[in-house]
């Protein structure tokens, strides 16, 4: 309780539910003041997940833990007191023990409507609730049933104001002039670091692009015209400045976002394949992406660890493909070769955690799949003089437990975007083909 202009002010009571612990699992700290409840159902539904070997299983085992560290500094039934100022407890009651106050049609055989019903009866008692979860449906029924219903919103961006890398403004005829004959111009503005400026000089259609120094608060210009890149040259002003920070061996981490067929993954394998094999700054290239499939899974496949990843990775073979005219010169006869001499690298994602990985060029693509945690998990395995890509789409998302900004892609830009090692850049403009143009604009 506390007191605020001498009246009571009423705790809140959270309850929260298991997708919540599966996103995040110390999710019971982010409440402070506040009485945090987990029904005893989450319980049961943690251990059915913590044997799995993916980062649910990880979460669920981890959430299971920390319930068991509070727990010895008190009792879960009564409630023990957190150093956030919370209470935490575990219910053991459901509105389905008094068959009057459950509502009608509600089936009490699944377990999600009896966590709702833990928070239901506790309304009933007088508590103001909030019932959080992240699942959209669990939601709507806890809003049927007269709950605040409210999903887990820690480390959750803003996904219309995400950071996009660059910024387009009007320059006069004199201030073009200088910065493309003296290659940089003073600005007063601040942007963050690495970001880029397209130029419009209005009278004459004139445009060019700039980059910001943030150390010496200059916009320094990006000559457009560029050597192809693994025989990858760029189609616009967001593929120029994707290849700018992806090329530049001090940007050690680069984000890239943008819908189907605008080139990110291309842009990163091809720098990556050109600052391995060309200017040997790193010793392979790393590929790897969740492993998610688009529609029903097709279940087991035989092989090796490198046959059962071609299956996944077949996009990324698409891209390799397009680009090994270059090196067949250089005696690299196919991809497979690439793969043969460790110059290119498959690894599933489950195998990264708990690898150093020095001197490489690590590209995740469909980032946008992975958690917060699965994120900072990938980007802590780079070792020394590596370089770490990460590229996707947050309006395509294949999870169930994660949106467009709960994800760990769209977390990263916003938690980064200030640090000059960070490059990033959203590209809108899609390259492919007009027909994937208009498929991704209209459908």
């Amino acid at each position: 309780m506390c007191r605020t202009a001498s009246r009571l002010c009423v705790m809140k009571t959270f309850v929260i539910d298991t997708n919540v612990f599966i996103h995040r699992s110390d999710a019971m700290f982010s409440f402070h003041d506040s009485e945090v409840v987990v029904p005893l159902w989450v319980l049961e539904e943690l251990d059915r997940l913590k044997t799995y070997s993916d980062e649910r299983g990880r979460n669920a085992r981890h959430a299971i833990r920390t319930i068991d560290e509070i727990a010895r500094h008190g009792n879960l039934r009564d409630g023990v007191k957190m150093e956030n100022g919370s209470v935490f407890r575990v219910s053991l009651s459901y509105a389905g023990a008094d068959s009057e106050n459950v509502p009608a049609d509600l089936s009490l055989e699944k377990a999600d409507n009896r966590i709702i019903l833990t928070a239901y009866e506790m309304q009933r008692d007088g508590k103001t609730v909030f019932f959080v979860s992240k699942d959209i449906n669990a939601r709507v029924k806890a809003t049927a049933l007269g709950l605040k219903a409210v999903d887990y919103e820690k480390q959750k961006i803003n996904i219309d104001k995400l950071y996009q890398g660059f910024t387009e403004l009007d320059i006069s005829g004199d201030q073009l002039a200088k910065l493309c004959d003296e290659g940089a111009i003073e600005w007063n503005e601040r942007f963050p670091a690495n970001h880029f400026v397209v130029f419009h000089q209005r009278s004459t259609g004139d445009t060019a692009l700039a980059r910001y120094d943030s150390e010496q608060r200059l916009l320094r210009y990006v000559d457009y015209r560029i050597p192809a890149v693994a025989g990858v040259r760029p189609l616009n002003h967001q593929q120029r400045m994707a290849l700018e920070v992806l090329l530049d061996p001090d940007v050690q981490l680069v984000s890239l976002l943008g819908k189907a067929g605008t080139g990110k993954t291309l842009l990163a394998i091809a720098a990556g394949l050109k600052l391995t094999l060309e200017d040997r700054l790193f010793n392979r290239v790393l590929v790897s992406r969740p492993v998610i499939p688009l529609g029903k899974d097709i279940g087991y496949l035989p092989g090796a660890k490198n046959e059962k990843l071609g299956h996944w990775m077949q996009p990324l073979f698409d891209n390799l493909e397009y680009i090994m005219n270059v090196y067949r010169r250089q005696n690299v006869k196919s991809v497979d070769q690439l793969i043969a001499n460790r110059s290119i690298e498959l690894e599933a994602l489950s195998y990264i955690r708990g690898r150093s990985l020095p001197e490489q060029f690590i590209v995740i693509d469909e980032a946008q799949n992975l958690s917060p945690h699965e994120i900072k998990t990938i980007v802590s395995r780079a070792g020394d003089r590596s370089k770490v890509v990460l590229t996707g789409d947050p309006y395509q998302i294949d999870s169930p437990y994660l949106d467009s900004s709960s994800n760990g892609l769209t977390v990263l830009v916003e938690a980064f975007k200030e640090r000059s090692i960070h490059g990033h850049v959203t590209l809108t403009k899609s390259e492919r083909s007009t027909l994937a143009e208009l498929a991704a604009t209209l459908l």
